[in-house]
């Protein structure tokens, strides 16, 4: 499938990418190059293949919640710009 220079300037219209007038032959070929993959790709026979959500298959490795200790105050505010009251002092967010 040949794909034109017109359809290139739509496509970069659509997807709001800029593509300078030398780069549009560039863009094709490897537009091109996706498109005859693509066509590849459906000639492939999956008559047989179950629908998967993964390619692998994936398991939840899972481990015992056991409480730990956390770090200590002092030392979570160590590296804080400005620590107040034992708290990170951060910007107010919420207008009045």
């Amino acid at each position: 499938m040949k794909i034109s220079a017109e359809e290139i300037n739509k496509i970069a219209l659509l997807s709001r990418l800029e593509i300078h007038e030398d780069q549009v032959e560039a863009v094709g070929k490897q537009l091109n190059d996706i498109l005859s993959y693509m066509d590849l790709i459906s000639q492939v026979d999956i008559t047989d293949v179950e629908p998967t959500a993964h390619a692998v298959s994936m398991r939840n490795v899972w481990r015992e919640d056991v409480p730990k200790p956390s770090l200590a105050n002092d030392k979570a505010l160590q590296n804080a710009p400005e620590p107040e009251d034992g708290y990170f002092k951060v910007p107010k967010v919420i207008q009045d």
